[in-house]
């Protein structure tokens, strides 16, 4: 069992986590790309995109530090940067442009893919009758990256095994914690239909900024630990 001190320091870690990624937030999106679909393939591409996202992130909490050396990039000046891009992040969830954002890249994304199904099926007409085609698989892109594994959700995995690169079963457990959250997310997309007809546009609004105010303090504190780490 987890003592008291370790929940402390992964409710923290969980949070960040759950408000960048923002499973809720990727519920609509979901839906925009898996449009016209079975739930067979719906449940098909939640669950890829869910595993595909976790061993992304996780290979950067293993290795992400050596990488950093490989460029002579310190945690430090990883940790400043990083939490500025999640300054940055807080920001967009605050003034709720980064939900407009990723609507407006899920319909351009959707728009493409039905551009090239219908390509495809133009071809498919000119020839002999065949089996009918499987729907796009949307699980790797847009999806995994850069929606579940984008660049905030990695900086965010970095800074926290950074921070705890000291301790092997923290860090352990910011893995774990990251299962945690694509369980989370695989969840809101299994049950993708009835989130978005359960949860209103205000609520969401609501959730929103208040994460987004959470998420500036977290990103805050992770500038302030790189300056300490750096120059104290």
């Amino acid at each position: 069992m987890p003592s008291l001190d370790m929940l402390s320091e992964l409710i923290p870690a969980f949070v960040t986590l759950f408000v960048i990624i923002d499973p809720i937030g990727l519920v609509p999106v979901f839906i925009v790309l898996t449009q016209g679909t079975d739930t067979r393939h719906r449940r098909r591409m939640a669950i890829r995109a869910c595993i595909a996202s976790f061993l992304i992130l996780a290979a950067f909490a293993v290795i992400g530090e050596s990488v950093l050396g490989i460029f002579g990039i310190h945690m430090p000046a990883f940790r400043i940067a990083g939490g500025t891009l999640l300054f940055l992040i807080a920001l967009e969830m605050l003034f709720e442009r980064r939900s407009q954002k990723r609507n407006q890249r899920a319909e351009q994304v959707h728009q493409e893919l039905e551009d090239e199904h219908e390509l495809d099926q133009q071809i498919t007409d000119a020839k002999p009758a065949q089996a009918e085609d499987e729907p796009d698989d949307i699980s790797i892109f847009p999806m995994s990256i850069p929606f579940l594994a984008g660049p905030g959700s990695i900086a965010t995995v970095m800074l926290l095994m950074g921070k705890y690169e000291n301790s092997v079963v923290m860090q352990v457990s910011v893995v774990a914690v990251v299962g945690l959250v694509m369980l989370c997310a695989l969840t809101m997309f299994l049950l993708a239909n009835l989130v978005a007809k359960r949860l209103s546009p205000t609520v969401a609004t609501v959730i929103s900024r208040l994460l987004g105010m959470i998420l500036a303090a977290l990103a805050v504190q992770f500038i302030i630990d790189g300056i300490k780490q750096a120059f104290f």
